[in-house]
């Protein structure tokens, strides 16, 4: 479930504090007033979690593919999978990654 960042709309004392988390469905009407004190609150907008992969293998278990140059039409698949080419060669065809298995809908 997401956590949303509510603030309190008055100064009055409420064991939360003035601005405090709630952790609630997706689809759920934002609270109105705080299911403590009472006192009336809105809703803010927070900063959103994004995760980037870092490694080498993050990529790969997502299903990237990374190409890394090594000579001049030469570059290394540091993703391979299965029985895809480590080394990419422009000039032989066969050696593409196969990035057809890996993109989906």
């Amino acid at each position: 479930m997401p956590i949303y960042e509510y603030e309190h709309q008055t100064d009055g004392p409420c064991p939360k504090g003035r601005r405090f988390e709630l952790s609630q469905a997706l689809y759920s009407a934002p609270f109105t007033v705080c299911p403590e004190c009472g006192q009336p609150v809105k809703k803010l907008v927070s900063l959103v979690g994004v995760r980037t992969p870092k490694t080498n293998s993050d990529l790969k278990s997502l299903g990237f593919t990374k190409l890394v140059r090594r000579d001049h039409g030469v570059y290394e698949n540091v993703t391979a999978t299965g029985q895809e080419s480590r080394v990419w060669d422009v000039r032989r065809p066969e050696t593409m990654p196969d990035l057809k298995g890996k993109i989906r809908d």
